[in-house]
C-alpha cells in the first residue's frame, strides 16, 4: 500500500477512529468503576438524556440507543480536541498538560452543562469524585487524543489552518 494513500491522510477517518478508541476506553471505566451495576443501566441511564424515565422501563433498544449516544458524544468530543490541538500545542507545548486540559473540559461539559440540562439533576460536587472523573476522561479521553494527535501533526498530517 503506498505511503500517501487517501485514507492514510483523511481526518474525517482519524476522528472518527479515535472516537471509537476514546468511546470504548471511557465505556469500559464506567463498567470497571460502577461495577456493582449492570452495564445496561448505565447505558440506560445515557439513553435517559433523551428518552427520559422510558429508557429504564425499555429493553435492548434503550442498551443500543444508550451505547450509540455514548459513542456520539466520545466523537464529538475527539473531534473538537483533535482540530483544537495544534492551536494548544502551540500555547502549552507540553502534550501530558493539554491532555489534562481536555479530561477537565470533558469532565465539567459533561457534569455541569451535558448532565444537569439533560437529567435535571445537579451532580454530586465532591472532591473525590471531581477528581476521579477528571483522571478518567485524562486518562481515557485526554491521553489518546492528545497523542494521536502530537503524532499526527508531527507527519504533517493536519491540513488546518490554526497550526
Amino acid at each position: 500500500m503506498p505511503k500517501n494513500a487517501p485514507y492514510k491522510n483523511n481526518i474525517i477517518l482519524h476522528i472518527l477512529w479515535i472516537g471509537l478508541l476514546t468511546g470504548t476506553l471511557d465505556g469500559l471505566a464506567a463498567m470497571i468503576l460502577n461495577y456493582k451495576i449492570h452495564p445496561a443501566i448505565i447505558f440506560k441511564f445515557i439513553a435517559s438524556a433523551v428518552f427520559g424515565k422510558a429508557a429504564f422501563k425499555g429493553g435492548a433498544e434503550m442498551v443500543i440507543a444508550g451505547v450509540v449516544f455514548h459513542y456520539l458524544i466520545a466523537i464529538l468530543f475527539t473531534n473538537a480536541f483533535y482540530l483544537l490541538y495544534p492551536f494548544f500545542k502551540r500555547i502549552l507545548k507540553n502534550v501530558y498538560l493539554i491532555a489534562l486540559l481536555y479530561g477537565t473540559t470533558a469532565w465539567l461539559i459533561m457534569n455541569l452543562v451535558v448532565i444537569p440540562i439533560t437529567q435535571k439533576a445537579f451532580p454530586v460536587i465532591k472532591a473525590q469524585v471531581i477528581l476521579m472523573g477528571i483522571a478518567i476522561l485524562f486518562i481515557c479521553l485526554g491521553l489518546p487524543i492528545a497523542l494521536i494527535a502530537n503524532r499526527h501533526l508531527k507527519e504533517g498530517k493536519f491540513n488546518i489552518p490554526f497550526r
